[in-house]
């Protein structure tokens, strides 16, 4: 059973804007954290963003002010607004469940044994 299914990704020019989502009607877990990562080719995952069931969220620099996460609680949907987009934010964009670990934990240290990943969506920006 699909746990995570992100969609939204895509090609935009350098200046755009996309959004992300990813379905979580599937996911177990009420506690810990969803996050987005994101792997560019010959580069290693990274997580970019991430929020807690309060709603807190955590942002590395890199994206910080031009990306929004957010939950649809109605829709159990996360998201991910993504404005200003740059040439170096193309990559394969993940979304992600740890059941364990707090936003702030996961975009600092890295996820847990236990983490669900979804399959992926491409975005890729063009200069």
């Amino acid at each position: 059973e699909v746990q995570l299914a992100e969609s939204g990704g895509g090609s935009v020019e350098s200046g755009g804007s996309l959004r992300l989502s990813c379905s979580t009607s599937n996911y177990p877990h009420r506690s810990g954290s969803l996050a987005w990562f994101r792997q560019a080719p010959g580069k290693e995952r990274e997580g970019i963003a991430a929020i807690d069931y309060d709603d807190s969220a955590t942002y590395v620099d890199a994206v910080k002010g031009r990306f929004t996460i957010s939950r649809d609680k109605a829709k159990k949907t996360l998201l991910l607004q993504m404005n200003s987009l740059k040439p170096e934010d193309t990559a394969m964009y993940y979304c992600v469940g740890d059941g364990a670990r707090s936003g702030a934990y996961v975009i600092e240290y890295g996820l847990g044994p236990l983490a669900v990943w979804g399959q992926g969506t491409q975005v890729t920006v063009s200069s």
